[in-house]
């Protein structure tokens, strides 16, 4: 009798509650990832920046004096405070703590009582260099100095999305900010599968043909998709993660998008937010249902994340069990993960 195939399981559920591993895959994943860290207008100007964070390591992004748009560690190379907070102009990077002051091409200008330090080199504590690029509206960070351009991160991810939308027709409304008491590799799953939609988003099931046969799962090598449509009108939408914790949706409507990261802060808990771009044209009162409905799918969510952690984090399960036919997307996701843990 020939045996049965092993079936496909997932990681293990230790795997989402411990700090230590979290440790890890803040040095092997996030800290070599590339991921969204706001809108590129928000650094646009010669003098301006905008601290943001890539995975709990925070990123300094500049445009200095000669228009050239840089990235660096947000930490001061003195005692390791974070050196700025928010977004805006000023003409020098100066630490709240002791007042180290770097220029926006990150050189050390000027350390207080240096001076009186024998062998001391200011050209020896330039703010350590990060990587960043762009894409359309969209500013995107990597701590990894020689980290692959961005473009090649993307891989088809652009021509995918521009057969539903036109980014460079979009403009930026509001910032919506939420998180939930889950791991982040729970938030992440949970939004690479609508196998749950018809039991637990029954709005959206409404809205949205959710059915095995339509509901479209593609696997790629930097990025997971979903594609669906609209009952009744028909029209299409699209939701992608770009590895390892970048989700962008668009909704079938009016032309919509949203982008923004899964951001871990601590094993047992998530922050998130999402930038939210429209049309020019849409219509305010479509705008307001389409948050109502989103702000809805996402309490629903929240409730589902945070009792799947519970679930795990009690210890009485090792693992689940995939079902491929609905999940491949968690399963090719927890293959990336698990291949860069083991990586030296």
């Amino acid at each position: 009798m020939r045996a049965s195939a092993s079936p496909p399981l997932t990681l293990p559920f230790s795997w989402y509650s411990d700090e230590e591993l979290l440790r890890r895959e803040r040095a092997r994943i996030f800290a070599r990832s590339w991921q969204y860290g706001g809108r590129a207008e928000q650094v646009a100007e010669p003098g301006s920046f905008l601290a943001t964070d890539a995975g709990g390591i925070p990123i300094l992004v500049t445009r200095d004096r000669a228009g050239e748009l840089r990235a660096f560690l947000n930490v001061c190379r003195h005692r390791g405070a974070v050196l700025l907070e928010g977004c805006g102009k000023r003409a020098t990077v100066q630490c709240h703590y002791h007042a180290w002051t770097y220029d926006l091409d990150g050189a050390l200008r000027n350390a207080p009582r240096s001076e009186r330090e024998p062998g001391f080199e200011t050209s020896e504590w330039s703010l350590l260099p990060a990587s960043v690029g762009t894409w359309g509206p969209f500013l995107f960070v990597n701590p990894d100095p020689g980290a692959p351009p961005l473009v090649e991160h993307l891989g088809d991810l652009p021509e995918t999305l521009a057969r539903d939308i036109d980014i460079d027709n979009l403009v930026f409304h509001s910032r919506v900010e939420f998180g939930a008491n889950a791991n982040w590799k729970i938030v992440v799953e949970n939004f690479l599968e609508c196998y749950h939609c018809p039991t637990a988003h029954p709005s959206f099931s409404e809205e949205v043909d959710v059915h095995p046969d339509r509901y479209l799962l593609e696997a790629h090598p930097t990025y997971s998709a979903q594609f669906c449509a609209a009952k009744g009108t028909g029209d299409r939408g699209q939701f992608h993660l770009l590895y390892p914790n970048t989700g962008l949706n668009v909704f079938p409507g009016p032309p919509n998008l949203s982008i923004g990261p899964v951001l871990p802060h601590g094993a047992g808990r998530t922050e998130r937010y999402l930038d939210y771009f429209f049309a020019p044209d849409v219509d305010e009162e479509w705008r307001r249902g389409f948050f109502a409905f989103d702000d809805q799918v996402g309490r629903e969510d929240t409730v589902l994340v945070e009792s799947v952690h519970r679930g795990m984090a009690a210890g009485v399960l090792e693992q689940g069990r995939l079902l491929l036919g609905s999940e491949p997307l968690l399963a090719a996701f927890q293959g990336w993960v698990a291949e860069r843990l083991a990586a030296d």
